[in-house]
């Protein structure tokens, strides 16, 4: 009697140790029966029938898949190495076991074949200057081809793109001649200006003659104030316009006496 109550306690624990499984809050069960998928279940506690019934644990919180760095040729023929992340997480576990033998596998595959795809078909400057569009293509590409087996692909990014040495000289001297060609373009906004009040002050100057006086005077201040040991005193030529005219006159006086 004795015996046999053990032996059933025996045969009551390992059927329990084979029938009862626990699922975390992010785990599902894909329950087969006789190899015909039942349903998912999960989380807490799942009861299966021994020998009969198999379960397959699926993950569903997201997964970080880290795109290697891949050989591409972009449109206009550049050598570079693009690597990338993808964020993804599995949305019907039935899906991601029966559709496809290695969900993870197959999503890390496509996401490198994606990656050259779309990466070779942009041009360099489009590589580098919009990436937010390079990341919303490659979203899109994968999201569509893995939603059959039941991955959404939340996002992703383009992490690091890597030129070569003589594309980045080139690069170097290209920037340098666009901000040589703004200095340029800045310097000569700004002489175009100053000739502009300088015409300004020039008319202000013809209609009141005196205002050129005064800015003798400012300047003479102005030189004083910096204790120079050279001092410039300006002449006007008011003064000599006398002179001038009466040396114009007598020039053309003598000019008729030696006709006559």
């Amino acid at each position: 009697m004795t015996i046999s109550l053990a032996f059933l306690i025996f045969v009551v624990i390992g059927f329990l140790a084979t029938a009862i499984r626990i699922l975390n809050e992010y785990e599902r069960g894909v329950i087969f029966r006789l190899g015909r998928v039942i349903k998912a279940k999960g989380p807490g506690i799942i009861i299966l029938i021994p020998v009969i019934d198999k379960m397959k644990k699926v993950d569903l919180r997201t997964i970080t898949l880290d795109v290697p760095s891949q050989d591409i040729i972009t449109r206009d023929n550049v050598s570079v190495k693009v690597s990338a992340v993808v964020y993804f997480r599995v949305m019907d576990p039935v899906s991601a076991v029966i559709e496809v033998e290695n969900f993870l596998f197959a999503t890390s595959q496509l996401a490198q074949t994606t990656l050259r795809s779309v990466c070779g078909q942009a041009e360099l400057d489009t590589l580098l200057a919009e990436r937010e569009q390079i990341n919303e293509k490659i979203q899109n590409i994968l999201d569509l081809d893995t939603e059959p087996w039941g991955v959404k692909v939340s996002k992703v990014e383009v992490k690091d793109i890597d030129l070569p040495d003589e594309m980045k000289r080139a690069m170097a001297k290209q920037a340098e001649a666009e901000r040589e060609r703004r200095s340029k373009i800045i310097n000569a906004e700004g002489e175009f200006q100053a000739a502009e009040k300088l015409a300004q002050a020039a008319e202000i100057i013809n209609k009141a003659p005196a205002a050129l006086q005064l800015r003798y005077l400012q300047t003479l201040r102005e030189i004083s104030a910096e204790n120079n040991s050279t001092t410039l005193f300006p002449i006007p030529i008011d003064l000599f316009r006398p002179f001038i005219r009466d040396q114009k006159r007598s020039d053309k006086k003598t000019s008729q006496d030696d006709t006559d």
